[in-house]
């Protein structure tokens, strides 16, 4: 896994041994980062399912003024440190790291966010109890943009917050939402 685009490109990643976790292709974070190009400079990001961190690290490395990064499982976070500590930016005003779960991240952050990002595990629906959550706390800034990634296009509303787009690329599907307007 590399990174795409910005201050860091084409730097190696560490990832996950085996299959239990899936990260974000390379080429559909590609597809995703140029559909964000013009968002992601000085934004503040939530990653909230960040896992190796693939996904913040490249809002960092396209000039993202923050990342907020968030993930339950204790060998996600290890190995988003890792990255971290590989590109000199674990102990940045940048970064901020989270270990907890992912609702209750959300009971803990504050502000707003220009991006976030939900890659929940597929086999579970964390995905829209996130979304809920985030447009009842108003988490989202007004031009602000949530992508979220599954296996299956989205289905049904989420009240504060309007679909805009769906694109597929390859099994990843990202769903994006910004504020109703």
């Amino acid at each position: 896994m590399r990174i795409i685009g910005g201050e860091f490109k084409s730097r190696i990643l560490a990832d996950f041994a085996g299959d239990d976790v899936r990260p974000t292709s390379d080429r559909a974070r590609e597809a995703l980062f140029n559909i964000l190009a013009r968002k992601v400079p000085l934004a503040r990001v939530l990653d909230l399912f960040s896992g190796s961190g693939a996904l913040g690290i490249e809002s960092l490395s396209r000039g993202a003024k923050e990342v907020v990064f968030n993930d339950a499982a204790k060998d996600s976070v290890a190995l988003l440190k890792k990255n971290l500590t590989t590109l000199k930016l674990i102990s940045s005003e940048r970064v901020q790291i989270s270990n907890r779960d992912y609702s209750v991240c959300l009971d803990y952050v504050t502000g707003k966010f220009d991006i976030i990002f939900l890659d929940p595990p597929y086999r579970f629906d964390y995905g829209k109890t996130a979304l809920e959550k985030i447009a009842r706390k108003g988490l989202l800034s007004d031009d602000g943009v949530i992508v979220y990634e599954r296996d299956r296009a989205f289905e049904g509303e989420i009240a504060g917050l309007e679909k805009y787009d769906e694109r597929k690329y390859g099994k990843a599907i990202f769903t994006f939402f910004r504020r109703e307007v």
